[in-house]
């Protein structure tokens, strides 16, 4: 079973509310009829309910069951304005625009979750990422402690003698360009929770990887790296976790006891953390188009999950995001 049948398995077992702010897209319509049948979640569909019948009726999506709300008429809307605006007024917002902005489906998805009348959220199908983390980061804020948001990648690769049984988690690939070291210690605690709570790791073990292994090449960029791993270390003394080293030395035993000997985590790493953005997407698509890894992406730090999608996604990309989403939200 590969981990994204794991996932669904998972989510079926605690039904969580997870809102679509994008309810009449088609993929969105035809994916939140496929969870609602496979009870996965309970999907919450975000627009104006008689246009979203009309196109799920032609799409022959069945929507029963299926809350469909309108944020330009809801009767929560003024709650919501109101909470927007008690959260933001110090920043300027007045309660003319808390009110505007709940009207739009993004804001109002955002205040559900904020509210506790939603569990989780998914977007992206049309809009881009910072349409929804813009809202995300100013509403439900980032989990205690934790100050960066980023991404991990599931890597769920053909290679069973890999990380854990073929699976392996990357961060971050998508979010943070060129973190500081504080920056890639969050990731990289934050990734070892995404591993342990929603990949079912009992124990990751974190490898921060460089073109260095344990100070074998001298550059400002593996003093980053070094200083990063100590302050993970801090922040997670219970996470077994080390670095820097290379690629090869944190999968391959024989390189790691080599070049790390000692180490808890070389030749035996399930969660890799890339020094920055350019490394990690091009490490994960590697992986994928080389590598024939199937690969599921999941936003991490949020107090409440709120996960991203590609504009190209298809409906079942969609569906394995909410059950994503879900599993993330039975956690927390």
């Amino acid at each position: 079973m590969g981990i994204i049948d794991k996932i669904r398995f998972k989510a079926a077992l605690n039904l969580k509310r997870i809102v679509l702010p994008e309810g009449d897209e088609a993929r969105t319509i035809q994916a939140a009829a496929t969870v609602m049948r496979e009870k996965l979640a309970l999907p919450i569909l975000l627009g104006e309910p008689e246009a979203i019948h009309t196109k799920a009726t032609a799409l022959g999506a069945d929507l029963e069951g299926i809350a469909i709300i309108n944020p330009l008429t809801s009767e929560y809307a003024p709650h919501y304005a109101q909470e927007l605006y008690a959260l933001r007024k110090a920043k300027g917002v007045t309660p003319e625009d808390a009110a505007r902005l709940v009207s739009d489906s993004m804001y109002y998805g955002i205040m559900m979750v904020k509210c506790g009348d939603a569990d989780g959220l998914v977007s992206g199908a049309v809009h881009t990422t910072g349409d929804m983390l813009r809202p995300a980061l100013q509403i439900i804020k980032t989990k205690p402690g934790i100050r960066t948001v980023s991404s991990s990648f599931l890597m769920d690769c053909p290679n069973k003698a890999l990380g854990e049984d073929g699976l392996l988690v990357y961060a971050d690939c998508v979010v943070v360009p060129c973190p500081t070291a504080e920056e890639l210690a969050e990731i990289a605690v934050t990734a070892a929770e995404t591993a342990r709570n929603l990949c079912g790791i009992r124990e990751p073990r974190v490898a921060l990887l460089s073109f260095s292994t344990k100070g074998s090449a001298k550059h400002e960029l593996v003093e980053k790296v070094q200083k990063a791993v100590e302050i993970a270390r801090a922040l997670a003394p219970d996470v077994l976790l080390d670095g820097e080293m290379q690629l090869d030395a944190a999968l391959v035993p024989e390189i790691g006891a080599s070049k790390a000997p000692g180490s808890p985590v070389a030749g035996r790493a399930n969660v890799l953390i890339f020094p920055d953005l350019q490394a990690g997407n091009i490490g994960y698509k590697l992986t994928q188009r080389i590598g024939g890894a199937e690969c599921f992406a999941v936003l991490q730090g949020l107090a409440a999950p709120c996960n991203d999608l590609s504009r190209g996604c298809s409906a079942e990309d969609i569906v394995n995001t909410i059950a994503i989403t879900a599993v993330q939200a039975q956690a927390d």
